[in-house]
């Protein structure tokens, strides 16, 4: 294959290009914030899930609290009435001494459902605390993913207006390179890391960093200085300069 040294030259330019803009892309890719977003966000969504069971039992309790209030109160109603009816006198003895038994029964009754409706209450109190804590902590959560995503977003549209800018030659770059030597480059990039073209520098491809032993020199020597040069290990493209060690 043959291609102008000018050519050669303005493909490691484009290598160049290539080389910065996948950079770019890694970077994009690698970013820090994206990994600590991502452990945040997992974390966000255990305190979630958290938060339904604890809002789940707090309901379940307060629905408890209100039915021990309730068997309270009904307690506390009859015994009004019956000590009502014993204050008035109205009945006969037997009824009234009935009357008597019934309220010390109301009495140990009410007493035994204000400690149920006391242990209910502190479990409200707990699950309400629970609650309380967790959605404290998803709120500071919630706000250091938004300052994450903030970062994020600042760094990536740092790194697209650099790819941008260094993208903007590029075109033009394929078009001086030539059809023919771009095809074989981009080829030769996807199977090799992203490097297509290299530049022989000191004896030495740019490439795989390997010396060129003293056979294939005299070979790259003797070559004409239009015909596109292959790296004997890497395969790469090989372009001569006058740094070349030739």
């Amino acid at each position: 294959m043959r291609a102008e040294p000018t050519r050669q030259l303005r493909l490691l330019d484009l290598q160049a290009v290539d080389t910065r803009l996948d950079q770019i892309a890694h970077a994009k890719r690698t970013l820090p914030q994206l990994a600590e977003l991502a452990d945040l966000e997992g974390k966000a969504r255990l305190i979630d899930d958290q938060l339904v069971r604890s809002r789940t039992e707090l309901d379940d309790v307060q629905r408890e609290v209100a039915r021990a209030e309730s068997d309270v109160q009904l307690v506390r109603d009859r015994a009004a009435r019956d000590q009502a009816r014993l204050d008035a006198g109205t009945g006969t003895a037997k009824d009234l001494q009935a009357i008597q038994h019934e309220l010390v029964s109301l009495a140990r009754r009410q007493s035994d459902l204000e400690e149920v409706e006391l242990e209910v209450m502190e479990r409200a109190e707990a699950a309400e605390h629970d609650v309380r804590e967790l959605e404290r902590g998803r709120g500071e959560l919630t706000e250091r993913i938004r300052a994450l995503e903030a970062a994020r977003d600042e760094a990536l549209a740092r790194l697209d207006a650099e790819a941008g800018q260094v993208a903007a030659p590029r075109d033009t770059l394929v078009g001086d390179v030539g059809d023919e030597l771009v095809t074989l480059y981009e080829k030769i990039r996807a199977g090799s890391g992203g490097m297509g073209a290299a530049e022989l520098r000191q004896r030495r491809c740019g490439g795989c960093q390997l010396d060129i032993n003293p056979v294939e020199l005299q070979r790259l020597r003797s070559a004409p200085e239009d015909e596109v040069l292959r790296c004997e290990e890497c395969r790469r493209i090989l372009v001569r300069t006058a740094e070349s060690g030739l």
